[in-house]
């Protein structure tokens, strides 16, 4: 079984596994919830960096400690399965698992990663997130609408704020230390979905992606903005069958 610290799995034992790294401030179980949906495709397991859901009293570290020890803990758990390995994250979670598959180059069961949401690594950390990290309390929940964090019940409830905030500005602050270092390009599949509506990720931000892999990435766009999976991850979730199928498929060859 996966490391309960830096894993949680939804599934048991599929013919593949899609390690899912969450966004900024984001609960890493959320996406337990797709499991149903990929049926027998695939077992899908919640990335639980330190700081996130059972291992909230644990500190985050600085963002490449943090990609270093994640990439550590898939490794490690690739061992002794040598099922295919999907990686996907949302935003933050998607640079994060960008950085995480440069690290695991040499995974021979490591097939894809789906980076959703975010710009290409290149172009990070963007100018709105610094400017973002440097607010503080209401006004860094109030910017956060941009993106549509927050419904405004949600900002209107201090109690609720007290309890959200750390998490998401720890988070923000994380990726502002983010500094982009060249490197060759993924040898991996790479697919990339932005929500139609999303205001901070438009065809600019996407294009540059495709110096980050061999083959040219695979682009797609779902309704929606930001967080174009909620309520409805049916686009997300018809993406990973989509390239967990592919997967198979390479490995049959």
């Amino acid at each position: 079984m996966p490391d309960p610290g830096w894993f949680l799995v939804q599934g048991d034992n599929r013919p593949a596994r899609v390690f899912c790294f969450p966004y900024a401030g984001g609960d890493p179980r959320t996406c337990l919830g797709w499991q149903p949906a990929l049926d027998a495709d695939a077992d899908v397991v919640a990335v639980c960096p330190p700081g996130k859901a059972h291992r909230a009293h644990e500190t985050l570290p600085p963002f490449d400690a943090l990609a270093d020890t994640a990439a550590e803990a898939i490794a490690e758990e690739s061992r002794d399965d040598p099922r295919p390995i999907h990686l996907f994250g949302h935003s933050f979670g998607g640079l994060l698992a960008f950085e995480v598959a440069r690290r695991l180059r040499g995974l021979p069961n490591l097939r894809h990663l789906v980076a959703s949401g975010i710009s290409a690594p290149s172009l990070l950390p963007s100018r709105r997130v610094r400017r973002i990290a440097e607010l503080h309390g209401k006004e860094f929940a109030e910017a956060l609408a941009f993106f549509g964090q927050f419904p405004p019940d949600v900002l209107a409830d201090e109690d609720v704020l007290a309890l959200l905030l750390p998490g998401l500005k720890a988070d923000f602050d994380l990726a502002v230390g983010y500094r982009y270092r060249p490197a060759p390009p993924l040898e991996i599949g790479v697919s990339v979905i932005v929500g139609r509506d999303d205001p901070h990720v438009g065809d600019t931000e996407v294009e540059p992606w495709h110096r980050e892999c061999v083959a040219p990435p695979a682009h797609h766009r779902a309704d929606g903005g930001h967080f174009y999976f909620d309520p409805d991850p049916a686009p997300v979730v018809d993406l990973l069958r989509s390239v967990v199928a592919a997967g198979r498929h390479v490995e049959v060859i």
